[in-house]
């Protein structure tokens, strides 16, 4: 059964032994962010919890971080599925038949509604993640809903949101993300651009607005599909847009025509600051919110991080099916590394029919305009592209530098890499659009000689007897 809202999937994590209450008194301002990061530097992924803060310091609204992806575990749960195969029969399904959303003329959302003068965002726990660096409180995990003036199609996508007043923030759309391209047609047309930010949400809404897809999907019936019934919507009270009846905290507000000002910089999921640049302008008009609101936030900066994996898992299905099923290409399994950001190094195991066809995966993965595979690594079918010793072991063996590597330059990039520039060089700086991208062939090209391993019958035979040798009884 489809979790009707936020509230109701936390209850399932807790039920589960995977949401950890923080009932100590923590700061916003500085001890939000730390207690997150040691989570993940002192929790292995199998035992990480999602985190709830109940007692934030000068405020009454509790603080829910690492709820969609503390781990690829949480990530299962909120799918109401099991490992990585159940999700990725979810994101199938979800890709391939969409469930369209039904209205509403109200839901839970509607409980209090604050209008101008009396919006003041000052009054959530929206904290600061990289004390000394960030200009001041980001939310992390805004459902940003826009639509597209032409087409009428809406989308909803997770951008940085910098608190810039009490009803007043910035924002950072990326040139190739599809509230960027909304924006673009609506200062064309010279008219402001209608937002709602949707702030806490059941799983499914979260989990399709950080994933790629085809910019012809609505995202609401995708997550439809995805939590295997209609997201129930409501109309916003001053935009012609819709948000999820039963979200926790919206937004509702314009960004002005042909207008920017400084946005950032922000610690960003690259692990590095992201720079400082020209932004759009957010003017909040509405502010509506359940009775005792829950603020959600996702933990992002450096990877390992909640962002990196729910990117991960959301974006390395729909790319093998991309490969495999739409060019046909004989991969076995696909990575994106956390450490790059699960976009910039790519690892596919291939069952190589001839020579060339290598190449043809690593086009197959730059041909989609998202940027993945900055660094791509193919290997051959016997070797597991989540074993990190196993992917070394072919780097290391199966490649000839002199044959092997191939640079393709010229190439699209990712704006907030920080290798393309200077830290002192504005985000939207064109510089920062054209990069490169490296392919390692770790195949193996010729006959090679047996693997020098006890032959595998021994292997199992003594797997079966492990206990016997009592050596880790």
């Amino acid at each position: 059964m489809a979790y009707r809202d936020l509230r109701a999937y936390l209850t399932a994590l807790e039920e589960r032994g995977k949401l950890k209450r923080i009932s100590k008194e923590v700061d916003k301002d500085w001890e939000v962010a730390a207690v997150c990061r040691q989570t993940f530097y002192k929790i292995p992924p199998q035992r990480r919890p999602a985190l709830m803060f109940d007692n934030v310091k000068g405020f009454d609204t509790p603080i829910c971080a690492g709820v969609l992806g503390a781990s690829r575990d949480i990530y299962a749960i909120g799918l109401e599925t099991d490992g990585v195969e159940g999700i990725n029969r979810k994101w199938d399904a979800a890709l391939e038949k969409p469930i369209p959303p039904v209205m509403m003329k109200t839901g839970p959302c509607k409980e209090n509604i604050l209008h101008g003068n009396q919006v003041d965002i000052g009054k959530l726990p929206v904290p600061v993640w990289t004390v000394g660096e960030d200009p001041g409180p980001f939310f992390t995990s805004p459902y940003v809903v826009t639509k597209d003036p032409e087409t009428g199609i809406r989308n909803v996508g997770t951008y940085r949101m910098q608190v810039k007043g009490p009803n007043k923030t910035g924002f950072l759309f990326g040139k190739r993300q599809d509230a960027s391209w909304h924006l673009r047609k609506h200062n064309e047309l010279n008219q402001p651009m209608p937002v709602a930010v949707v702030i806490g949400a059941d799983p499914s809404i979260g989990y399709v607005s950080v994933s790629k897809m085809s910019e012809e999907l609505d995202e609401y019936a995708v997550a439809g599909a995805l939590r295997g019934a209609p997201v129930e919507l409501v109309p916003c009270e001053t935009v012609p847009l819709e948000v999820p009846a039963t979200a926790e905290i919206v937004l509702e507000g314009e960004i002005p025509a042909n207008f920017t000002e400084m946005e950032g910089p922000f610690g960003e999921y690259t692990g590095y600051m992201g720079p400082a640049g020209k932004g759009p302008v957010f003017n909040i008009k509405c502010m509506t919110f359940r009775n005792n609101p829950v603020y959600q936030a996702f933990i992002s900066q450096r990877p390992p991080s909640e962002s990196s994996c729910i990117r991960g898992v959301g974006r390395e299905w729909p790319l093998f099916k991309h490969l495999k099923y739409n060019l046909r290409l004989p991969i076995k399994d696909l990575r994106m590394k956390e450490a790059g950001g699960s976009g910039a190094y790519v690892v596919v195991s291939l069952k190589k029919q001839f020579n060339g066809q290598v190449k043809q995966l690593m086009y197959g993965i730059w041909s989609l305009r998202t940027g993945f595979g900055k660094i791509t690594v193919v290997v051959d079918e016997d070797i597991d592209v989540w074993d990190d010793f196993d992917v070394d072991w072919a780097l290391s063996w199966h490649v000839r530098p002199d044959k092997d590597v191939y640079i393709e330059r010229d190439t699209q990039s990712v704006g907030l890499d920080p290798s393309q520039a200077p830290k002192q060089v504005p985000q939207h700086d064109p510089i920062r659009d054209v990069g490169a991208r490296l392919a390692i062939d770790a195949t193996r090209k010729h006959d090679y000689p047996a693997i020098a391993l006890p032959p595998k019958d021994h292997l199992d035979r003594v797997a079966a007897r492990w206990k016997d040798y009592g050596i880790d009884s």
